[in-house]
């Protein structure tokens, strides 16, 4: 279950930049820009990924622009470059070139190609980007590696130098590399997760944290304040010391966490009910990443969301995907902004990796999918408006969000 803080498109310097997957030695003078040819704006795409295949799409107009084959169920997770994005296999990652990049202040949009495993491990699992790394996660091994996110842009199609790492069982688990040279990751084995431990730059312990059971989900608040969600709460780590947060419900459980680099304030899922049937939700939870508190708040009566509906606005405003087919949106304090419908009513899945509305957010647009209709729809947060519609080759699933 991924989730995400908004990451920053990174443009390239000199020529040697431009020899990149895809490119056969880089873009002609003659290589298209932009769909509105201003030729120093990113080419922001999309994939989609439904059974048989990825579907790429100009995130601006939702033009297909490329359609990918590629077996069995997969997700997809931005690299963190504005380029490319990992897709899991059964044999690791794989790497999809969206085909869309920013050089010298030109931007270039080329077909996207779906090229080989970079990165095998059992069971693959979480991608997270922080500051300007990149960090692996295979669930079948408890094996992790971090690498320097912006060299996969110059790494002709192959995964950059890493620096690797060994959970001390296997479980499934996630890790964020610190701009200290710091690396959390989760402790865990077969039989659950308990918490996380810290290593530094030479692979050292200097930290460890064993009171937050089922811990799912990281992310990075300002002041590079790392929360991570427990069964009964949540907690967080700063200059070398951990916190816990505790829940509001004697059951709390958050496994999903949304940040922006500039508010201390996150979003986290919640299930306040351990014996409750299905992957819908009905409450979610303002995380003072700061003051270590949090507070709950309950969306309108009927109305719940899974773990692919929440997001952070432009201006850091809660955006949640509810089954009555509109996004609510939140203010940090947890009140009610607005409200705008955009799709029809849906159900739960059965299994969490069941095709279900899913929503990604990127520079004020909402992207939401709806799996009835074989569409995905864009969003003007600002006024509700949708400014695109595009038919899918097939039911979609999961969504990813490249800068370009």
């Amino acid at each position: 279950m991924k989730h995400s803080t908004p990451i920053a498109g990174l443009a390239l310097v000199g020529a040697a930049a431009l020899l990149l997957t895809g490119c056969a030695g880089g873009p002609s003078e003659s290589a298209p820009t932009t769909a509105s040819g201003a030729a120093n704006e990113p080419t922001p795409r999309i994939a989609v990924t439904y059974d048989g295949g990825i579907a790429v799409l100009d995130a601006d107009t939702l033009e297909q622009v490329g359609d990918l084959p590629i077996e069995g169920f997969t997700r997809v997770n931005p690299a963190g470059d504005g380029r490319h994005v990992f897709v899991t296999v059964p044999a690791g990652f794989q790497l999809l070139d969206t085909g869309a990049w920013t050089a010298d202040g030109k931007s270039y949009a080329e077909a996207p190609v779906l090229g080989d495993v970079v990165w095998k491990g059992e069971k693959a699992g979480h991608v997270v980007v922080h500051g300007d790394k990149t960090v692996l996660f295979a669930d079948g091994t408890g094996d992790f590696s971090s690498f320097d996110t912006a060299a996969l842009l110059t790494s002709g199609g192959k995964l950059p130098a890493t620096q690797d790492f060994t959970s001390e069982a296997a479980h499934h688990g996630v890790a964020i590399e610190l701009t200290s040279g710091e690396v959390i990751s989760t402790l865990g084995d077969e039989e659950g997760r308990t918490g996380a431990r810290v290593l530094d730059a030479a692979g050292a312990e200097t930290a460890r944290f064993e009171q937050c059971p089922a811990i799912h989900g990281e992310a990075a608040a300002a002041d590079e304040v790392v929360v991570f969600g427990c069964q009964d709460g949540a907690i967080t780590y700063k200059d070398g010391q951990f916190t816990k947060i505790t829940a509001p419900d004697p059951f709390g459980r958050i496994g999903n966490i949304f940040t922006t680099d500039d508010s201390a304030i996150a979003l986290g899922d919640y299930r306040d009910d351990q014996d409750a049937e299905g992957y819908l939700l009905q409450s979610f939870v303002v995380i003072d990443t700061a003051a270590n508190t949090m507070k709950k708040v309950d969306l309108p009566d009927g109305v719940g969301y899974t773990f692919r509906d929440l997001g952070r606005g432009a201006n850091g405003e809660f955006v949640i995907l509810g089954t009555d087919g509109a996004l609510h949106i939140f203010d940090e304090t947890g009140a009610s902004l607005a409200t705008h419908p955009v799709i029809g009513a849906w159900e739960g899945p059965a299994e969490w990796q069941d095709p279900h509305p899913a929503l990604k957010i990127q520079n004020g647009v909402a992207y939401v999918s709806e799996p009835s209709a074989n569409e995905l729809h864009a969003v003007d947060l600002r006024t509700g408006e949708i400014t695109a519609t595009a038919t899918l080759p097939g039911t979609p699933n999961e969504l990813a969000v490249v800068t370009g």
